[in-house]
């Protein structure tokens, strides 16, 4: 008997002793494991002993305690016996939702609102209101911070006369004397808001939102920018007029920078929760305004939005009041804002349709492609596949090409890199005899870059541009430069041509691979390099892939690429011999004679 009940005692013992080591690691462990106690113990030793014991014994490392928030809220009530005892976690999280380290009250309200989730409007009433009421009036601010966050999950599963209380509550923590408080009060108002009845947005909503958006400090203040646009999408646009295109305003003209610049950061989101006739009267001055913000900052977010407003204004508007600020944007002090322009002028394009791109947007793109910094030359030319859309290749060749070249020689090598990625899309617009006399050099000489990268890059860009040409353009403009430099006493250029054949290897024929490649890559088993080796012997194994496909492939792998990978089985170097042991399994494989 003595021995039974020393192993139900076990593992509640085992975890006291490991929680009250001084050892960490040992406590972070047993927290980690409470569920596998918890089910050990069964659900009514788990409520009476376990739960109680978290409660009483809270430990004095953030470390174990933010681990203790999260297993709390993964599942346990299922171990207590199912949801109708969910309710019994919320006493040990609301100690830890008042501690004073952030990290463990936020993993600790996170968990408050799973369990949330799970409980029934009886228990929320009984258990859950209770607590929120404790948190909410609790003497130190941390508590009140973390009740912030817990209103509106449960807001829509209380009675009336509950809810009434909540909205109280709630008013009270937006109108706190700690500014922490208000900052969490201001942080979760959108989601309760989004939880009200029309009228409790007008009577009560609003009020709290006036209230925090007021504030004296801007840090209360930008975080109430995301609960006007909750409230604004409660309400019909006659009543957004009414009740909050003064808020609107003040945000925009906030003498915060940090006011301003998270109105501009979620500027499209603002427009579209108001409805198209306050814009349009309305957000166009204010978007103006914050285009010509005297704060680099707020400039590069509104410019980050100018696609999606566009999109919600007439050509016509975008041609009058937005292209004038973005011309002076092309030229602005900041680097950071000309790179965000960069980024997302192109998307004003398709809204403006052919010739007005052409008059008005096409300067801004050539000036901005000759900008000194790489950023803003980088996002011009990842975008450009959109301009191309709405003008057409011909237009866009004549005019931006020169810039384009002269970018591919640019002393930024990521700058470099982008063109190479858009030369295919380029290529395939362009045709083969323009590409020829205008790109052609130009794709060969980035094999020979400097910056490895941009050699892998070309390698790459050598196959997409076979596949759009075809093999016989290959054999005939890229097959020939890529073996020259087969011979190059420099090893970099021999390795250039290993990687360029690897890479081209699947998109060509088993003729060209016969009379062209094959010769270039077997002169190269023998090079001093061991490093040119293996990667010969990893060629070898995509060629014998490639010759796969047809029985006089298979002939020709048997005969030239199957001993030629058997020498390199016998190299001195450890590398090149396991890269060719692959090679051969592969190879003897593939080249068996059918």
């Amino acid at each position: 008997m003595d021995k039974i009940d020393n192993d139900e005692l076990h593992p509640i013992a085992i975890l006291i002793d490991e929680l009250k080591s001084e050892d960490v690691n040992l406590r972070l462990n047993a927290i980690h494991r409470i569920s596998t106690i918890a089910l050990a113990l069964g659900p009514q030793r788990a409520r009476e002993e376990l739960i109680p014991f978290l409660q009483d014994s809270l430990d004095d490392e953030d470390e174990v305690l933010l681990a203790l928030a999260d297993e709390l809220g993964k599942g346990m009530d299922e171990y207590l016996g199912g949801k109708q005892y969910a309710h019994l976690l919320l006493g040990p999280l609301e100690n830890l939702a008042a501690v004073e380290e952030t990290l463990v009250r936020d993993k600790a309200t996170e968990s408050i609102n799973k369990i949330a989730a799970v409980l029934s409007p009886q228990q929320i009433e009984e258990f859950y209101f209770p607590l929120l009421k404790r948190l909410t009036t609790g003497e130190w601010f941390t508590s009140r911070t973390s009740a912030a966050a817990l209103y509106a999950s449960v807001y829509a599963s209380t009675s009336p006369p509950t809810q009434e209380e909540l909205r109280r509550l709630y008013s009270a923590l937006a109108a706190d004397d700690t500014p922490m408080v208000r900052r969490a009060a201001a942080r979760h108002l959108g989601g309760l808001a989004a939880k009200f009845a029309k009228e409790h947005v007008l009577s009560d909503a609003l009020q709290i939102y006036r209230k925090l958006s007021t504030d004296d400090q801007d840090s209360v203040r930008l975080l109430t920018v995301e609960d006007l646009i909750a409230i604004a999408r409660k309400l019909q646009p006659a009543e957004v007029k009414e009740q909050l295109l003064m808020s609107v305003k003040s945000s925009v003209s906030d003498k915060s920078w940090r006011v301003r610049y998270m109105v501009a950061d979620h500027f499209v989101q603002l427009a579209e929760a108001v409805g198209a006739d306050i814009v349009k009267d309305e957000l166009v001055s204010s978007y103006v305004a914050l285009l010509k913000d005297n704060e680099a900052e707020v400039r590069s977010s509104a410019a980050g939005q100018l696609p999606g407003f566009s999109a919600l204004i007439d050509p016509e508007v975008i041609l009058a009041r937005i292209l004038p600020c973005v011309k002076d944007l092309s030229t602005d002090s900041s680097q950071h804002v000309r790179a965000a322009l960069g980024m997302h002028i192109s998307g004003v394009a398709p809204l403006l349709g052919r010739d007005p791109t052409i008059e008005h947007l096409l300067p801004l793109f050539l000036h901005l492609l000759k900008d000194e910094f790489p950023d803003v030359r980088l996002n011009i030319i990842s975008k450009l596949e959109t301009v191309n859309s709405v003008i057409g290749i011909d237009l866009l060749s004549q005019s931006l090409l020169p810039a384009i070249v002269e970018l591919a020689e640019d002393k930024q090598w990521r700058v470099r890199q982008a063109i190479i990625e858009y030369i295919p899309l380029l290529a395939n617009q362009l045709g083969v005899h323009f590409f020829d006399e205008q790109l052609g050099n130009l794709c060969m000489s980035w094999l020979g870059d400097n910056v490895y990268s941009i050699r892998e890059a070309a390698t790459v860009n050598l196959k997409r541009l076979t596949e759009v040409f075809g093999v016989e353009w290959a054999r005939n403009a890229i097959v020939p430069k890529v073996l020259q430099m087969g011979g190059h006493p420099n090893y970099l250029y021999r390795m250039t041509t290993i990687f360029a054949i690897t890479s081209l290897a699947p998109t060509l024929t088993t003729e060209v691979i016969r009379e062209s490649v094959l010769g270039t890559v077997l002169s190269l088993v023998a090079d001093p390099i061991p490093n040119i080796r293996f990667n010969v012997a990893k060629a070898l194994e995509v060629l014998a892939i490639t010759l796969a496909t047809t029985s006089e492939g298979k002939d020709l792998a048997h005969v030239k690429i199957v001993p030629a990978v058997q020498t390199l089985r016998s190299d001195s170097d450890p590398d090149v011999r396991y890269f060719a042991g692959k090679a051969f399994e592969k190879a003897a494989q593939l080249a068996v004679v059918g």
